[in-house]
């Protein structure tokens, strides 16, 4: 059998473009790209959270989404691709966890029972090193999270990415060509919204599907009264995506306990399960969740 038509042993797709090596590829290349392509074909599927705007809880929103998958029995993969703001093992509480290797592989280190999680923040030396990149470096640590973790089978990995539709996000779209699509996270006011706007237009342009938005932040719930105040307004996020055609998720209330978690490193969903924020977080992962599945049935 030809190099070309070697079966890379990861599905039984005749089409799979990593059984043909392409013209003018080179052998080294083509072997690199059917790696990752057998790690990629063990995860059922794959979600990227975007914002178009930082200070939105968009990781604060994508910690909780993988948590709440595996707490749904979906065993789930949390990659954090943010190189320059990786904040996820903080959230997580896995900051200052070794990294082991086995059998040349990094092992993703276990967050909670059915959540693994990888992130270059817990490859960093100190807390405090700078990671100073480019491009074409971000894409070869964001390659080396797919080929050289061992993520195993995977339900779902959910991929957190940087604010906006720079390098991270483009080097994930080249990289996972069958990804599920993006759940997109917004504040209800203008400045966020308008901003949210371009990274809806950066899926439709690389064509991932937006599996919805998820508008954060979207009123304060008073502990004591119960009383709804619209600190940062209330409904951008659902009036945006109905205006451009996009499902929208739910509304997340702001809940200052979130901050408390994640700064203890304690994931939110897991302390305050019965809080009005968390119930509204399950209300829209049940949602996703539906829509993914349904999509591929």
């Amino acid at each position: 059998m030809s190099n070309n038509e070697q079966d890379c042993g990861s599905c039984p797709s005749t089409s799979c473009a990593a059984k043909k090596q392409e013209h003018g590829e080179s052998q080294e290349d083509f072997e690199d790209r059917r790696r990752l392509n057998r790690k990629l074909c063990r995860i059922k599927h794959k979600l990227i959270v975007l914002s178009g705007k930082g200070g939105v809880g968009k990781t604060t929103v994508a910690a909780n989404l993988a948590l709440s998958l595996a707490d749904r029995g979906r065993a789930t993969g949390l990659m954090d691709v943010d190189i320059h703001g990786p904040s996820i093992p903080r959230i997580m509480g896995i900051e200052g966890k070794p990294v082991e290797v086995l059998d040349k592989m990094l092992l993703p280190i276990p967050a909670a029972p059915g959540l693994k999680v990888m992130s270059i923040g817990v490859l960093l030396q100190g807390k405090d090193e700078a990671v100073i990149w480019r491009g074409p470096l971000k894409m070869g640590v964001i390659r080396q999270f797919l080929r050289d973790v061992d993520w195993g089978d995977l339900d779902y990995l959910v991929i957190d990415s940087p604010p906006g539709t720079g390098d991270e996000p483009l080097s994930v779209v080249q990289l996972i060509p069958d990804l599920d699509g993006a759940v997109i996270v917004t504040t209800p006011q203008d400045i966020s919204v308008i901003d949210v706007r371009r990274s809806i237009q950066f899926c439709r342009t690389v064509n991932i599907p937006v599996l919805g938005v998820i508008e954060n932040m979207s009123g304060f719930v008073c502990p004591h009264c119960g009383k709804t105040t619209d600190v940062f307004k209330s409904g951008g996020g659902e009036k945006m995506a109905r205006d451009m055609n996009v499902p929208f998720l739910g509304r997340i209330p702001l809940d200052p306990k979130i901050t408390e978690a994640s700064d203890q490193g304690k994931p939110y969903l897991k302390s305050f399960k019965d809080s009005e924020s968390a119930k509204a977080f399950a209300r829209a992962i049940d949602a996703l969740i539906e829509k993914v599945e349904k999509k591929k049935s």
